[in-house]
C-alpha cells in the first residue's frame, strides 16, 4: 500500500468514526483537515530524509572519484619509476573504487527516482488538501446555515426543546395566576359575608350591621333633603306621607301589646333597653 493510499485509508477511517459520534460536523471536518495536513508533513519529512540519504551517497561518490584520480596518478608515477608492481596495485585499487562508484551511482539514481515520485505525490496530496479545505469551508457554511434555519423554524413553530420549556412555564404560571385570583375572590367573598373577620379590626358582626343601618339612615336623610330642595310640592307630599306613616306606626304600637309575640320578654334586656332609650332622649 502506497503512502497516499495508506494516508487516505487512515483519514477515512478516523473521519467515519468521528462523524458517527460527533454532534457537530464542523469539528469532524476540521479534524480531518488537520489529519491530512499531518500526513502531508509526514510525506515532506520522508522526502527530506530520502534526499539526505541521496546527498550522503553523492558525497561518498565524490570521495571515491577523488581516490580514483589519486590511484590513477599513483599508477602513472610508478610507471615512470619503472615500478610496474606498484602501478599494478594502484590500478587495482582504482578499479575497486570505480566499481564502488558504479554501485553508488545506481543507488543514487534509484533514490532520485523515488524522490521524484514522492515529490509528485506530495504535490498531488497538497492539491487535494487545498481542494478539501475549500469543500470543508463550504460544507461548514452550509451546515451552519441549515442549523440557523432549523433554530429559527423551531422558534417560530415552538418545536424546539427551549420553546417547549417556555410554553410549559407559561402554562404553569397561568394556572397559578388563575388559582391565586380565585383564592383572592373567595377571601373577599368570605370577608364581605362576615364568615372571616378582619384580624386587624376589633369590630364584630353586630358592629358591622349597626354601621350598615346607620349608613342607610344617613342616605335616607340626605335623600329627603334633596327632595325638599327640589320643590315645595314634593316637600308637602313627603310630609303627608310621613304623618300617615307616623299614624300607622302609632296604631301598630298600640295594638302591639295585645298582638305581640307569645314569647315572654326578658326583664333584664327590657330594663337595659329602657335605660338606653332614656339616655338617648336626654
Amino acid at each position: 500500500m502506497g503512502i497516499l493510499s495508506r494516508a487516505s485509508y487512515v483519514v477515512r477511517s478516523r473521519l467515519n468514526a468521528i462523524l458517527n459520534n460527533a454532534e457537530d460536523p464542523s469539528e469532524a471536518l476540521d479534524y480531518s483537515y488537520e489529519q491530512l495536513r499531518d500526513q502531508l508533513q509526514d510525506v515532506k519529512g520522508g522526502i527530506a530524509d530520502l534526499t539526505t540519504q541521496k546527498k550522503r551517497l553523492e558525497i561518498q561518490k565524490r570521495r571515491l572519484e577523488e581516490n580514483v584520480d589519486k590511484h590513477n596518478e599513483q599508477a602513472r608515477e610508478a610507471v615512470r619509476q619503472d615500478r610496474d608492481d606498484l602501478a599494478r596495485q594502484a590500478l587495482e585499487k582504482k578499479k575497486q573504487k570505480m566499481t564502488q562508484i558504479e554501485d553508488l551511482e545506481s543507488q543514487i539514481a534509484d533514490l532520485q527516482n523515488t524522490q521524484d515520485q514522492l515529490v509528485e505525490k506530495k504535490n498531488t496530496l497538497q492539491g487535494r488538501i487545498e481542494e478539501f479545505r475549500t469543500q470543508k469551508e463550504t460544507m461548514k457554511a452550509r451546515y451552519e446555515a441549515a442549523e440557523a434555519s432549523t433554530r429559527v423554524s423551531e422558534a417560530m413553530t415552538g418545536a424546539g426543546d427551549e420553546m417547549e420549556d417556555v410554553g410549559r412555564s407559561i402554562e404553569r404560571a397561568n394556572e397559578r395566576t388563575e388559582d391565586m385570583e380565585a383564592r383572592a375572590e373567595a377571601m373577599d367573598e368570605l370577608e364581605e359575608s362576615g364568615a372571616f373577620e378582619d384580624a386587624l379590626s376589633d369590630k364584630d358582626s353586630i358592629d358591622r350591621e349597626l354601621e350598615s343601618l346607620g349608613t342607610d339612615s344617613e342616605v335616607e336623610a340626605e335623600l329627603e333633603t334633596l327632595r325638599g330642595e327640589m320643590g315645595g310640592g314634593g316637600s308637602s307630599s313627603t310630609s303627608t306621607e310621613t304623618e300617615t306613616e307616623t299614624a300607622e306606626t302609632t296604631d301598630t304600637d298600640d295594638g302591639g301589646s295585645s298582638a305581640g309575640s307569645d314569647e315572654p320578654a326578658d326583664p333584664e334586656v327590657e330594663a337595659e333597653l329602657e335605660e338606653l332609650q332614656n339616655e338617648d332622649s336626654n
